[in-house]
Formats: structure tokens, sequence, C-alpha cells
């Protein structure tokens, strides 16, 4: 396997991570959320950086990419909506179609959760995937987090909770 690096995400990625964003547009929409279309451009990629590198200062969330060998972004991974007062935060990631299976997404999840513990003191992780998402799945648990059975009451349409608490 190519060496890869989990590293945070700059403001001088836009032009990698628009690439990287395009490519695997079809790929990522039929798993999760569709973007705006206006995010597929430079200045949208820019924009949402800035957005993300804003929130990273002031604690609530923590962007990073993966990148190859040849510095070409690959994946990215987030905490996001980092709660301190109640030591909580959500994870999510994505990883280059091309080089799904390879265990990107377990690096960059095992160094998030270093991140949750070590940086920014949290004591739980959540993730939310669709249930037919079975990769996405595996990597949770290979990384220690567990399925959360929903209330009765649920209303979350085919999406799973996912938990790991230090």
């Amino acid at each position: 396997m190519k060496p890869f690096r989990v590293r945070e995400l700059n403001s001088t990625d836009t032009e990698a991570l628009l690439a990287f964003e395009i490519q695997n547009r079809e790929w990522f929409e039929s798993h999760i959320d569709a973007r705006a279309p206006a995010f597929y451009t430079l200045q949208g990629v820019a924009e949402h950086i800035e957005c993300y590198l804003s929130d990273f200062a002031i604690g609530v969330w923590h962007p990073v990419v993966i990148e190859d060998d040849n510095g070409e972004i690959v994946g990215r991974a987030n905490l996001k909506c980092i709660d301190s007062a109640n030591s909580t935060a959500e994870v999510g990631y994505r990883v280059d179609q091309r080089l799904c299976g390879q265990g990107l997404a377990t690096l960059a999840l095992k160094h998030l959760i270093q991140e949750a513990q070590m940086r920014w003191g949290l004591a739980q992780l959540v993730a939310y995937v669709y249930d037919a998402n079975i990769g996405s799945k595996k990597v949770l648990e290979r990384c220690g987090f567990l399925l959360e059975r929903p209330p009765a009451n649920d209303n979350t349409a085919g999406e799973c909770r996912f938990v790991l608490a230090f």
C-alpha cells in the first residue's frame, strides 16, 4: 500500500479539494446528501474551506484531509459539532472511490479519535450513516463504534447512529 498521511485542512487546498470533490461527486451523492451545485467551483470550495477553518479556530470543527505520497487529496474527514460542554462531537469522512477498501477511512477515523481525546478532551463521538452504506458501517465498527438502537418514535429514515464512548 502506498503511504498516506492525514493532516489538517488549510486554505491552500482549494484546487486539490475541488478536484477531489468533482472526481467523486457521483459516488458521494450515492451515499450521502448532495452538495449545492455552487459548491463545485473554486469560489464555492474556497468559501467552504474558509467556513471550516473559522469553525476550527473557535473549536467547533476539526477538518482533515488524507493525502497520497504525491500530495493529492484522496479523502477527508471531520470532527463536527464539537460540544466541549458535553464532551461530544460528530464524525464524518469520505474517501476517493478508487481507493475504497484500502483502509483510508479507518486511518482518518483513528486520527480523529486521537484528536478528539488528546486535543479536544472529548468523551464521546457519534456518527450517522445510511443503513445501505455497508462500508462506512464496517469502518465505524472496526474503530470501536457501537450501533445504537433508535427509539420507537425515531423518524431518521434509514439512518443508523453509531457511538464511541471513551
